[in-house]
């Protein structure tokens, strides 16, 4: 027994020693606490005392902590682990029963109790100050701290959580103790505002890390037991899935201001540790921190991986496409929160990486000023970045209401790069090509977005600023663009779902066999058709005759027309498109005399067609009068069958095809000269028949020849002429004009006389001279 338990000892008998009697009472009661032998464990009938004293008197508290916390220091030096752990069970049971003003001083002492164990290279003295500091953070104190630091506590429980003991199953209790130690100081300063801001980007920058250093082996547990009902105890109790359920904590208290600080860290890991790319954990981790922020602040995390997206602008097409993966399953979950403001900024800026990625795939390096030399960068890697991004348009288009699709359908059509009055395309060669591919992307972009697209109103869906830009490429040169506009069209006009019911092209005589989903045309539909079937129509036939056809543009005109038939159909609109028909020949009548003819045989890669079709006899043709019977029979008005359709040609068809800025200019010129006053009037428009049309096909190849002739030269003379000269040819014709102008007008104030005196009206009614407004007498109720 050493000096000071016999001094106890002594004491306790009534022996009235002068050195026991000098020490203080809180001393004696603490000494009282621990027994002679360590195994016995705390004295609980003292350690009743002492906290019933330290109730009493709570002004000793702050003393009795430092005493105890100098007596744990001395056993910790002396390796007296026993009595560590009872001078610990003793603090914590006096702070679960003090709640006084005076507990601040005494936690101080507790806290630096804890720190020299954690500080402790022995575990299980690791594991005991953690456990002491989760007891105690689960505490709410009833007076607030203005000076403690929780600064050493987030660092060591970091490290802990970074442990590499050699022994597995130490090191795997050693990480889980940091995980619990950093949860426990995040409840302890989350919701206290005097206590340091624990989402200061210096703890948040080792608080997630650590985390995510742990989630990391998730992986493993989840291949072993996929469902988290069949896990065992000890899977459950994994340091990554304590990690997953700190960081979803941590998250969940995450208020909008912080939300930034608590991601970027997660954003620097997995560029640190190369973890885009595979993009498995990475989508892991924005999974959980989606479900795990408040639905109000999900637009934040969308914004901050738009931004890590541009800072990686340069970086390998792998982890780009990775950054973009992860967008695209972050934007089914903020589906169900608010995308916020940041709409356009999404798609802004996936369409800007596009572009890049363009320009990376032509030029082969991610700097466009160096010359092309050994590539740098491969151009499977950034196609397949760029099916990625196309592939989160679609995705957070889907998750937009019907307006907000609309307009991002818009914006992303105003970036398609077209040829027109006033915007040139990129020349020369690299130009082209980059035109070209922006084209395809952002079409195929767009195709993403309309795909499950129903508006009722096709006013809404397809305004005229969208369709006539969605048109205009539809009669370029490049069959693959062609042929993504009318997968476009297809999927605005298919809203009940029946297009995969004309994947293939055949005859069909009994329709009711598709079990087609079939709504009366709305007043909506009719008005649509009214003010666009025509420009619909020219386009269909237009793009019918383009040589570069392929079978998939055969099948996607035949579900196009076959699709406004079932959705947009009127009486007007069925006349019309047999009218088409007609023109376009599509087959019928081939079963019996040329079967090679029919849809089965000619829309394939080869088609087999055995003989000249200059033979081809009006048997197997389309006869107009046996339509015009059927349709008369049925109520339908056929009277305009007997007119041949014959698309108009408009400018926009016309510059479709056209490139460069000075073919641009002769288009402009063109217009101009075909409505001068100085043209003559045009004679009257020849009776149509089969053979002009196939005449007219046939020199088609010849009138373009001249045409472009025609206007080369109306260009060399506006880029060569002097001035003096195209100013006195613009002049003379606008003097033409202003005459012609005056002639009018002149007509219309003053008519001339008639020589009977009178003016003949169109119904053969006489008229008297036309009175000049001044002189004419109006009512009195029309004078104000």
């Amino acid at each position: 027994m050493d000096c000071r338990a016999m001094l106890d000892h002594h004491s306790c008998n009534g022996v009235c020693g002068c050195c026991g009697a000098l020490r203080p009472r809180y001393k004696r009661l603490v000494d009282n606490i621990f027994p002679e032998d360590p195994e016995d464990g705390l004295v609980k009938t003292n350690m009743e005392k002492l906290t019933f004293y330290a109730l009493s008197a709570p002004e000793k508290l702050d003393r009795i902590g430092a005493y105890l916390s100098e007596r744990l220091i001395r056993d910790v030096s002396r390796h007296r682990y026993g009595y560590v752990c009872i001078a610990m069970e003793a603090l914590d049971q006096l702070l679960m029963a003090c709640h006084c003003q005076s507990i601040n001083l005494f936690v101080e002492s507790f806290l630096k109790m804890v720190a020299k164990l954690l500080e402790s290279e022995k575990p299980n003295l690791q594991i005991l100050g953690t456990n002491s500091f989760v007891k105690f953070a689960n505490i709410e104190e009833d007076t607030p701290s203005y000076h403690r630091s929780y600064d050493f506590f987030v660092s060591r429980f970091s490290e802990m959580c970074h442990s590499s003991h050699d022994d597995p199953e130490i090191r795997t209790k050693i990480r889980m103790s940091g995980i619990k130690g950093l949860q426990g100081v995040v409840r302890k300063t989350v919701n206290d505002e005097l206590q340091a801001n624990i989402w200061d980007p210096q703890h948040m920058d080792k608080i997630v890390p650590s985390l995510l250093f742990n989630l990391q082996h998730a992986e493993e547990a989840e291949s072993r037991s996929p469902s988290p009902l069949q896990a065992t105890e000890k899977e459950k109790e994994s340091p990554a899935e304590l990690a997953e359920r700190c960081l979803r904590e941590l998250l969940g208290r995450a208020a909008y201001g912080n939300i930034k600080n608590a991601i970027k860290p997660v954003l620097i890991h997995l560029d640190n540790h190369s973890l885009w790319e595979p993009k498995i954990f990475a989508v892991r981790c924005f999974k959980i921190i989606m479900y795990s922020i408040q639905p109000q602040h999900s637009h934040l995390v969308i914004q901050q991986l738009l931004g890590h997206l541009d800072a990686n602008s340069k970086s390998a097409a792998t982890v780009r496409a990775g950054i973009v993966e992860v967008l695209s399953e972050a934007a089914v979950i903020a589906a169900s929160g608010s995308v916020g403001p940041t709409v356009l900024e999404v798609f802004n800026t996936l369409l800007r990486q596009l572009r890049l990625s363009i320009d990376y795939e032509l030029t082969g390096s991610y700097d466009c000023a160096i010359s092309i030399g050994t590539k740098i960068i491969k151009e499977h890697e950034e196609r397949m970045f760029q099916e990625a991004v196309i592939k989160t348009i679609g995705t957070f288009a889907s998750t937009l209401p019907t307006y907000q699709r609309s307009e991002v359908m818009l914006f992303i059509m105003s970036k398609v790069p077209l040829p027109s009055l006033h915007h040139a395309l990129d020349t020369g060669k690299a130009g082209e090509n980059r035109n070209r591919l922006t084209q395809i992307m952002l079409l195929k972009s767009l195709l993403q977005v309309s795909i499950g697209f129903q508006c009722t109103n096709m006013l809404t869906a397809l305004p005229s600023s969208f369709l006539d830009r969605l048109l205009s490429p539809a009669l370029m040169e490049d069959p693959e663009i062609r042929l993504f506009v009318l997968e476009i069209l297809i999927s605005f006009i298919d809203r009940q779902g029946n297009r995969h019911k004309f994947s293939t092209v055949s005859t069909i005589s009994d329709i009711s066999v598709l079990k087609l989903k079939v709504d009366k045309c709305s007043r909506q539909d009719t008005v649509f058709m009214k003010k666009h079937a025509q420009q619909l129509y020219r386009h269909i036939y237009l793009t019918c005759k383009e040589e570069g056809n392929l079978q998939s543009h055969y099948e996607a005109l035949y579900s196009m027309l076959a699709l406004i038939s079932i959705e947009l159909a009127n009486e007007e609109v069925v006349v019309d498109l047999i009218r088409l028909v007609l023109a376009v020949q599509v087959i019928d009548m081939r079963q019996k005399e040329a079967m090679y003819l029919l849809p089965e045989d000619i829309f394939v890669e080869r088609p087999r067609l055995t003989r000249s079709l200059d033979r081809l006899g009006p048997e197997v043709l389309f006869r107009q009068s046996k339509i015009s019977e059927v349709l008369g029979g049925s109520g339908y008005n056929s009277d305009r069958l007997s007119t041949p359709y014959i698309p108009q040609l408009t400018d926009e068809d016309r510059l479709s095809k056209r490139k460069s800025i000075g073919e641009t200019i002769s288009l402009q010129v063109e217009v101009e000269s075909r409505n001068s006053p100085e043209k003559e009037e045009r004679a009257p428009a020849e009776e149509i028949t089969y053979e002009t049309l196939k005449k007219a096909i046939v020199d088609s190849v010849a009138v373009e020849e001249q045409e472009r002739e025609r206007r080369r030269q109306v260009v060399e003379k506006f880029q060569k002429a002097p001035f003096e000269e195209i100013a006195a040819h613009c002049g003379a014709r606008a003097t033409l004009l202003q005459s012609k102008l005056n002639q009018i007008f002149e007509i219309t104030i003053r008519p001339p006389p008639s020589p009977s005196g009178t003016i003949t009206a169109a119904y053969g009614q006489p008229q008297n001279h036309s009175i000049p407004v001044y002189e004419m007498k109006f009512p009195d109720l029309c004078v104000y």
